[in-house]
């Protein structure tokens, strides 16, 4: 059987997906990836188009307008739901291994 795609999201993705929350063209949304990471997470123009193609395909993102060469991008319904799923499937991760890191491990 295949691995169903976007099973998990890459941390590019879940960032890429946090910043459109709001409508952004593409510039915009490296640069909030950048602001919601701390500078930790930065998502260059290949890797960014090519996820936004692979978000558009799947119905997760979709187009919000267009100013002059900009096209601006803004998260779905389906894409929004997505998002949710991998919050709490990171947050699961963290509360199952909590208990086991409070034990030195770290």
């Amino acid at each position: 059987m295949a691995r169903e795609q976007f099973q998990s999201l890459t941390e590019q993705m879940y960032y890429i997906l946090l910043a459109l929350l709001e409508p952004r063209c593409g510039v915009d949304i490296s640069q909030k990836a950048m602001e919601i990471s701390r500078g930790r997470m930065q998502i260059g123009p290949g890797t960014l188009y090519t996820l936004l193609a692979k978000f558009e395909k799947e119905d997760m993102i979709k187009e919000a307008g267009v100013e002059g060469r900009r096209k601006y991008y803004q998260i779905t319904d389906h894409g929004l739901a997505m998002l949710r799923e991998e919050y709490r499937r990171l947050e699961t991760l963290v509360e199952e291994g909590r208990e086991y890191m409070r034990g030195g491990a770290l």
